[in-house]
């Protein structure tokens, strides 16, 4: 049994993370900000954290964790002529701040694991210009470039990588499918002409914790229905 830190475990893709991680007999320690979780599970515990204040309490934890996930983000569409640049700040503390003090909070007690993994979440936005996507680009860009900066310092001891999916039904994506019509909009923009579900992503996030994957490191693996990759 293996030990995960997941932050935004309460909603979507870290939910079924959680409930995947679970069912394999993993030991599973998830946070919430907005979003309260009650569970009988015996291996898991919700704690609320949120990243964006100044000091984070994480006297929860055990002693060693094999694994951290972190999962919150945002999408915030808009103009770029229209965003004030302070909305690029806040995007930047959410994405890249936050996941920085959580992993430098934890750092310690993942050396202790025997193959410790850390998973980012990106963007296909990233890879892919599109109109009204600035703010979230240029936040979850520098994501990217942290990922490969720290899979070099961490390595050998701890594996780094990221996920970049595209559109995916989360609560997150709500505003962007709040409709069947919009939902089936969206899928035919896609090579594979569907949208991505929060069992997409955790899939790949329980790979890159488990042993299967400890000879993958630095890499930003594109889930995200051939949107990156292929033109309709």
């Amino acid at each position: 049994m293996k030990q995960f830190l997941i932050i935004g475990a309460s909603s979507g893709i870290g939910k079924q993370l959680t409930e995947q991680l679970l069912s394999e007999g993993h030991r599973v320690f998830g946070t919430y900000r907005n979003t309260k979780v009650d569970s009988t599970h015996a291996n898991v515990s919700y704690h609320y954290l949120d990243v964006m204040e100044d000091s984070l309490s994480l006297d929860f934890l055990p002693s060693q964790l094999d694994g951290l996930v972190y999962c919150p983000g945002s999408i915030n569409l808009k103009p770029f002529a229209r965003i004030q640049p302070q909305e690029y700040i806040t995007d930047y503390e959410l994405n890249v701040v936050g996941a920085v003090k959580v992993l430098q909070a934890v750092l310690p007690l993942l050396k202790k694991s025997k193959n410790p993994a850390v998973v980012f979440f990106s963007t296909v936005a990233v890879q892919v210009g599109f109109q009204f996507h600035s703010q979230v680009a240029a936040s979850k860009g520098a994501l990217e470039g942290l990922t490969r900066a720290l899979a070099a310092e961490l390595a050998p001891t701890i594996r780094v990588n990221c996920i970049a999916p595209s559109l995916t039904d989360t609560p997150l994506a709500a505003k962007l499918l709040s409709s069947e019509e919009k939902k089936q909009a969206n899928a035919k923009n896609h090579p594979l002409q569907k949208i991505g579900s929060p069992i997409d992503l955790a899939e790949m996030a329980a790979f890159l914790l488990s042993e299967k994957s400890k000879w993958i490191t630095s890499q930003i693996i594109h889930v995200d229905g051939g949107m990156s990759k292929i033109k309709s």
